[in-house]
């Protein structure tokens, strides 16, 4: 049977020790080099898979190509950084679909598999979970700062280096502390996709706001007005569970920032997200413990 376990995939069950993950995604350009963009979107569509603690196998490329003003030698860059990200990934993409469109898109559909007694669920968080995230906030910001021509380069390299990130290894440091809950943070922002996992898993939250890792040269960037509009829609949405106290506003736009190719978020017994967070810094990635959950009805707290 198919259960939706994910905000944008689903699972189905083969057998005992079998599922199926199936998802998809893609985006418009977000950088110049159409390399670059073809490895950030792959990492992005799969992100989904790693969410629910699954493998990635098989991928199909989905393409939307103004073939009257973009050439094919274009297409195959992308198509190339794609494929660097699914060999290191492990899967393999078998073709796919393009269509003619004014406005370039590349994504994928992908399918993963997963043990179905360790899917982690967007609603499996428990109380008493400690929360960690695995990637450093502020993609969405640094996005829009490059359309602008305002992004300082090492800026650009840090959000480049976060975005091809796979959540590979963060999915299985996830698994090894016994995590139930996950998401990966992605559209909605970390406090919209915390409002989703909080009101499913009957949970409130308590998020140290100071304690959450942003990627160099956001606040900057915000300070100057360079905040997706798709973020402040995120801050509208989840400000209805949203209690904010004394944190500055600034700090709050960024915890609504829209990501693409974010990290997990997860929820462990405490001294195991210690460990996970750990070993995660260990290989290069901005993880931290950000918060903790208790029982309730999805209330998100942030505190300094």
């Amino acid at each position: 049977m198919g259960t939706a376990t994910s905000d944008d995939a689903a699972v189905w069950r083969l057998d005992a020790d079998r599922a199926l993950v199936v998802t998809a995604d893609f985006i418009t350009p977000i950088h110049d080099d159409p390399r670059i963009w073809g490895r950030i979107a792959a990492a992005n569509a799969v992100s989904d898979v790693y969410a629910m603690g699954g493998r990635p196998i098989l991928g199909l490329n989905l393409v939307a190509w103004n073939t009257a003003e973009l050439s094919n030698d274009i297409l195959l860059e992308v198509l190339q950084g794609a494929g660097e990200t699914a060999a290191e990934g492990g899967w393999v993409t078998v073709g796919g679909h393009t269509v003619d469109d004014p406005e370039p898109k590349f994504g994928l559909a992908m399918v993963g598999e997963v043990h179905p007694d360790r899917i982690l669920t967007n609603a499996g968080i428990r109380p008493g979970d400690t929360l960690v995230l695995t990637k450093a906030l502020g993609a969405g910001i640094i996005a829009t700062a490059m359309k602008a021509g305002r992004a300082p380069d090492d800026v650009v390299a840090a959000a480049v280096a976060s975005m091809t990130r796979l959540n590979r290894e963060a999915a299985a440091r996830a698994l090894e502390a016994g995590a139930t809950g996950a998401t990966d943070i992605t559209g909605f922002g970390l406090l919209g996709h915390l409002r989703s996992m909080a009101e499913g898993s009957h949970v409130d939250v308590d998020l140290d706001a100071g304690a959450v890792p942003v990627l160099p040269g956001v606040a900057e960037l915000v300070a100057q007005g360079l905040v997706p509009g798709g973020s402040r829609r995120n801050l509208a949405w989840a400000g209805e569970r949203l209690e904010a106290g004394d944190v500055d506003e600034a700090v709050v736009i960024v915890l609504a920032d829209a990501q693409t190719s974010g990290g997990l978020l997860f929820g462990a017994e405490a001294s195991r997200a210690d460990d996970a967070v750990a070993a995660l810094r260990e290989s290069g990635h901005d993880a931290a413990v950000i918060g903790t959950a208790s029982a309730g009805a999805g209330t998100i707290r942030l505190h300094n």
